[in-house]
């Protein structure tokens, strides 16, 4: 006797209902964060919903850690390392994927051991050549360590092998060459696998406080990690506020996550399949 099967319809509740409780798991941190922000009083999070709701920490904590010059260095970094992430790794990863040349494996197999090297183990030799150059406390000692990076490679290059080759055929044939195929073939069709790059990098740097704390000392070049730690330092004891703190430096990534959320999903989707 064959078993009885679950109703097309349970199994979509089900499911639902599994999914509901793994987001609110996930999203029960922020949500603790976002309502401790608003208690009054400075409550612990175990007592924020029990108090009265004010915006006063809001405005307290934009003006005590100094979070515009924060916001505006945070903001140049990002879009710096990102930039320049999205013009090597669209460069090499098309060389990559269709260029004929020798070595190519071998290359290929340099850019992917890059990625099992932490960032930590390679900052001794960055800071010596930083300092070589004159580059210690300057936008550059941000900027310049994260400017290559092999998964932004590794990512478009798979995104590439999925474009047939044939557009390109067709282009060559108009009298396009390399660069042109490029920019006006593969990048408009890559544009999900770009804005997932463009995701992961912006993030990484937003959020990076590595970097800021070892190759800077001057405060006009504070990122918002580091403006956010030394904040969390001097008001440990005041929950709200430092709770606010960190809403003000995490919303910025959200809303920009949230609006490239679908293109995002596309291109890592995508660079898995190679025709």
């Amino acid at each position: 006797m064959p078993k009885p099967s679950l109703n097309p319809k349970y199994h979509d509740i089900l499911s639902y209902c599994v999914l509901l409780l793994l987001a609110l798991i996930v999203l029960l941190p922020l949500i603790i964060v976002f309502v401790t922000s608003f208690a009054s009083g400075g409550s612990a999070p175990g007592n924020a919903f029990k108090q009265s709701w004010s915006l006063m920490y809001y405005g307290d904590a934009w003006q005590r850690g100094k979070f515009l010059l924060a916001f505006w260095n945070s903001t140049l970094v990002a879009l710096s390392v990102t930039a320049f992430q999205i013009i090597t790794s669209a460069l090499a990863g098309y060389a990559l994927a269709r260029l004929k040349f020798r070595g190519k494996q071998a290359l290929l197999l340099i850019v992917l051991a890059t990625l099992v090297i932490p960032f930590q183990l390679l900052v001794i030799p960055i800071f010596l050549v930083l300092k070589t150059g004159n580059l210690i406390n300057t936008y550059g000692a941000l900027i310049l360590p994260t400017a290559v990076n092999g998964f932004g490679i590794f990512l478009l290059r798979q995104f590439f092998l999925t474009i047939p080759v044939e557009l390109e055929e067709a282009a060559a044939l108009d009298g396009a060459n390399r660069l042109q195929i490029l920019w006006q073939v593969m990048l408009p069709l890559a544009r999900p696998a770009l804005v997932t790059l463009f995701l992961f990098t912006f993030i990484g740097e937003w959020n990076d406080l590595f970097k800021p704390l070892v190759f800077t000392t001057r405060p006009e070049l504070r990122t918002v990690q580091l403006a956010l730690a030394e904040f969390q330092e001097q008001f440990t004891n005041n929950w709200s506020l430092m709770m606010a703190a960190v809403t003000i430096a995490t919303v910025p990534v959200m809303i920009l996550f949230l609006i490239g959320q679908r293109q995002f999903i596309r291109g890592i989707a995508a660079t898995g399949i190679k025709n």
